[in-house]
């Protein structure tokens, strides 16, 4: 077996005819004092498997148990490249270690596509910037979405109603080969497991029928070392069949039946889901509050990613046609807040294949300007937290912080902060949402400044005076960087061209 890569047990026995899912067969793999239990799954036509995922490399020995027995011994050796993704304070990390930075997409439907277009999506992800696409495991059912899978993930009881019991195995055969696929590319798979958009009946499975779903799937696909779990796409769409209580067990039943522990969060619509509970590991949030980031991050304490925050196209609807330079200018704004952005795309040429349901190929503006922003990023040698500039500082600070700069405050600027201090948070908080500047740093080694729509010519940089700094000015939208100081230190002034979407870049040396 090698290091952060699926190893899979194949065993023989009985041939089953009904209660495919919950089979009684587990693991133990085991090294040293530490214990793993994974359960196995029934593939069908009398064939087992257990899969594991093994971190540590040396020998795991382990013994087999319940409805077949056998034991073992593998050695687990580097397997190269790590996919298995963590939560490390507000940022992500691989399992090695190394800093994880998603620039997500979007393709619901992906798996429940022709192979044909199934592959065309496949080959557009390799050529683009995407290291993450949120998916769904059922069918989706919404405008530009009537086309039967071939598949469903469970077989039919007499009654035409669906069978939990009775898995699909060409379905979920399938998915593990997309999941595959993706890892392949470098892709994580944001794995949705229920949401709204259904005909079929997905979306009312009794209470038992989701958990054996669920069941299943853990067993299935927790060894994938690139998949997350994502509850619902707009969980608060699905009330009418599943309660708060009900999402709850299900947010605490994949958490404790998962043994690899993948990140674990829930999406919304409207209203964002809890995130301070202990089994959510990162915020992942439909909004357009993109100013409210350095806030959620500072509140919950995790990464966050802003799944969904409208799609650059050309549809009716108002949340698939914003343009190519606001689509780009949002992952600007989420990035230098110190989160993530995912991506979207909804052009409509007279087909029905869109690129945020079935996938196909990229048609919109904003990708390429996504893939200069990750290059970018990659030259950053560490995450980034925000860091306030302007009134927004005074607007943001609390009521004590605020005492402190009146006093320390020049005449010139005590009158502002003092009518900030006069504002209840609430109201200061607003306010600055709508005033906001962006910008970040990595410690002292990155400062990064987002001049965002505003034609500035010039700005003020207030970097420290201990170390010297390359400067760069950024044209976000036409893709082009220009050494404008080579040694610069403290408070500099940098001219800048008077066009909007510029940034400015200031680098350690």
């Amino acid at each position: 077996m090698k290091q952060y890569q699926m190893f899979e047990l194949t065993l023989e026995g009985p041939v089953l005819d009904r209660n495919w899912a919950q089979i009684d067969l587990e693991a133990v793999f085991s090294q040293g004092s530490r214990e793993i239990a994974v359960r196995g799954f029934y593939a069908g036509e009398g064939k087992y498997r257990i899969r594991f995922l093994p971190e540590s490399t040396g020998v795991w020995n382990w013994q087999v148990r319940g409805l077949l027995t056998a034991e073992g011994s593998e050695e687990c050796v580097e397997g190269g490249s790590c996919s298995l993704v963590r939560a490390a304070g507000t940022h992500f990390e691989k399992a090695d270690g190394s800093l994880f930075r998603p620039f997500g997409t979007t393709v619901y439907a992906l798996i429940h596509q022709e192979p044909e277009l199934i592959a065309r999506t496949m080959d557009t992800l390799r050529e683009s910037p995407f290291s993450k696409v949120r998916l769904c495991v059922f069918p989706k059912h919404y405008r530009y979405n009537a086309n039967e899978p071939q598949w469903y993930p469970f077989e039919k009881k007499a009654d035409g109603t669906w069978d939990v019991n009775r898995p699909c195995f060409a379905f979920w055969d399938h998915l593990d080969a997309r999941l595959e696929e993706l890892d392949r590319a470098g892709i994580q798979a944001d794995l949705i497991l229920f949401h709204c958009y259904d005909r079929w009946g997905f979306a009312s499975l009794s209470r038992e029928e989701n958990l054996i779903y669920l069941d299943y799937l853990i067993r299935r696909l927790a060894a994938h070392p690139n998949v997350w779990w994502s509850l619902a796409n707009e969980y608060d769409l699905c009330l009418e069949h599943k309660s708060i209580t009900d999402w709850e067990e299900i947010e605490a039943f994949m958490a404790a039946r998962d043994p690899f522990r993948h990140l674990l969060s829930c999406h919304n619509c409207f209203q964002p889901w809890d995130f301070s509970r202990p089994a959510v590991t990162h915020i992942s949030v439909q909004t357009k509050r993109l100013a409210h980031s350095a806030a959620w991050l500072k509140q919950y304490g995790k990464p966050l990613v802003v799944d969904e925050c409208c799609y650059e196209g050309n549809i009716a609807e108002f949340w698939g046609s914003i343009t190519g330079e606001e689509m780009t200018a949002r992952f600007w704004r989420v990035f230098v807040s110190g989160g993530y952005a995912t991506h979207g795309e909804t052009f409509c040429d007279g087909g029905d294949v869109l690129w945020w349901s079935k996938g196909g190929v990229l048609k919109g503006s904003s990708p390429s300007r996504i893939a200069f922003l990750k290059r970018i990023a990659e030259e950053i040698p560490g995450p980034v937290e925000p860091v306030r500039l302007g009134f927004s500082a005074h607007l943001l600070a609390t009521d004590e912080e605020l005492d402190r700069m009146i006093r320390e405050a020049p005449p010139e600027a005590r009158c502002f902060i003092q009518a900030a201090r006069r504002m209840p948070y609430e109201d200061r908080r607003v306010f600055a949402e709508m005033e906001m500047e962006w910008a970040c740093r990595c410690g002292e080694e990155v400062f990064l400044y987002y001049l965002d729509n505003r034609p500035c010519a010039g700005t003020v940089l207030r970097l420290p005076d201990t170390h010297t700094y390359r400067i760069e000015v950024i044209d976000t939208w036409n893709m082009t960087r220009e050494t404008v100081a080579d040694s610069a230190s403290g408070e500099t002034e940098v001219a800048l061209p008077g066009r909007p979407w510029m940034a400015v870049f200031a680098k350690r040396i």
